[in-house]
């Protein structure tokens, strides 16, 4: 069900007061932060798995804007793990803990929500969150169909909340340095590209029913997803914070051709200018586990070929990283993923003057924020976020065309505006992912 609305007046509207001034700079402490604890930005984390605790909480702890209020998580060891954390830097317990996400999206004192939750939750709480008039960051890949993903651009855009795509890359010095060069014409007209996500899925998993472990609610850690008996190796491990299994099963995740693609192919439509747009055709082939080889089933390997209407080609293909490959027709830029942000090790070009070259006086220049920061600031200042929910959506959507030509095996007209694809609606059927029937209420109203 979605969580009837309220509004805490007089907080919200002095949130909305500030992010309507919009100005760009960063307001002084004696404003906003550190020494004005009541202007905090009250945040909401749901979900305190291996990426909320490797990537999304410390950043919301340290911030001089936010402070965090309210953990969530069906999973009592992950929810004592994360509250020790929070009650250690503030010195206190005061933060609140629920093992259902609703309560906490009806609190009327939470102004953000951090959605760190498997793949197949994406879409029902950051949906529910931004119908109550939060701000939402919500972990890539944004959505498991199409469909939802279109519902959930359009409910932000109606709210006018802040809602962010949670993905680094484009905070990653080589991937926007890359992005930035093909869009000031350094490499003259762009011809094509080459997308590379690294091969991480693999067989295997034990499927055998188990008993559901104590502390785990797993009905809710269900949810929407189809009702399966508990299996380990389906869901997460217990008391550590390993990669999930989670993520090789489609029914919560499709793998690293949305999970990586996220990354890489939106930082391809941001060098492209594309960005809230698409391809117009897609052709793909792809390895799924053999029959009888355990309960992952998520592509092993893949590739797939996009065309954009002005003649752009993208090969997307696994391989030993996470990388673009920029073609011009006056050179070529490549940039391979690294965490560090080495620009010498992660980028290179045809010619190193292209690496060299200055921005130009009337040139793009990028944002240059980091992730977290982003969100904090696109809710103080008004400004937009470097990737919103639009802009996710759009990038989460090429992986999943992509996925379904894989599964259909035939070259696909797409139409980006519409959202369809041409003349067959067999593929057409796949762009609806089937929720179960108590959840699916709250995706489609």
């Amino acid at each position: 069900m979605i969580v009837k609305q309220h509004f805490g007046i007089s907080r919200r509207q002095a949130l909305k007061g500030m992010a309507a001034a919009a100005f760009p700079m960063i307001l002084p402490s004696t404003v906003f932060g550190a020494s004005a604890p009541s202007k905090r930005i009250n945040v909401a984390m749901i979900g305190l798995g291996r990426q909320a605790r490797h990537a999304n909480l410390k950043p919301f702890l340290e911030s001089g804007h936010t402070k965090v209020v309210a953990l969530c998580d069906v999973d009592a060891w992950r929810l004592a793990n994360a509250k020790e954390e929070v009650d250690k830097f503030y010195g206190n317990g005061d933060c609140r803990t629920y093992r259902d996400w609703r309560e906490v999206i009806a609190r009327d004192d939470i102004d953000a929500v951090i959605n760190s939750t498997p793949d197949h939750w994406h879409v029902p709480i950051s949906l529910a969150a931004v119908r109550a008039g939060k701000h939402v960051s919500c972990e890539k890949p944004l959505t498991l169909s199409i469909a939802e993903g279109r519902i959930l651009a359009d409910s932000v855009k109606q709210k006018g909340v802040v809602f962010r795509t949670d993905t680094e890359c484009r905070s990653n010095d080589i991937m926007r340095k890359s992005a930035e060069l093909v869009r000031n014409g350094y490499i003259g007209r762009l011809k094509h590209a080459i997308v590379t996500v690294p091969t991480g899925d693999i067989a295997g998993g034990d499927g055998t029913p188990m008993p559901v472990p104590e502390g785990l609610d797993y009905e809710m850690w269900l949810g929407p997803a189809p009702d399966r008996p508990y299996a380990l190796d389906h869901v997460h491990p217990r008391g550590d914070f390993g990669r999930p299994g989670w993520m090789r099963c489609r029914d919560y995740c499709e793998g690293m051709i949305t999970n990586w693609g996220a990354h890489v192919l939106d930082v391809f439509q941001l060098a492209h200018n594309s960005e809230h747009g698409g391809p117009v055709e897609v052709e793909g082939t792809g390895e799924y586990p053999a029959p009888g080889s355990g309960l992952w089933n998520v592509l092993l390997n893949f590739k797939a070929r996009f065309r954009y209407a002005d003649g752009v080609t993208v090969d997307y293909v696994t391989g030993e990283a996470a990388g673009i490959r920029f073609e011009g027709e006056e050179g070529w830029i490549q940039a391979v993923w690294l965490s560090d942000g080495n620009l010498q090790a992660g980028l290179t070009a045809s010619n190193e003057a292209i690496l060299k070259a200055e921005p130009k006086p009337d040139g793009i220049v990028l944002p240059r924020r980091a992730d977290k920061e982003d969100f904090i600031y696109a809710i103080r200042t008004g400004q937009p976020v470097m990737i919103d929910a639009e802009t996710g959506h759009r990038a989460c959507s090429m992986g999943q065309i992509a996925h379904i030509a894989v599964q259909t095996g035939r070259k696909l007209a797409w139409d980006p505006e519409k959202e369809r694809f041409a003349g067959d609606e067999q593929a057409n059927a796949m762009l609806v992912r089937a929720y179960r029937s108590d959840w699916i209420k709250d995706v489609t109203k």
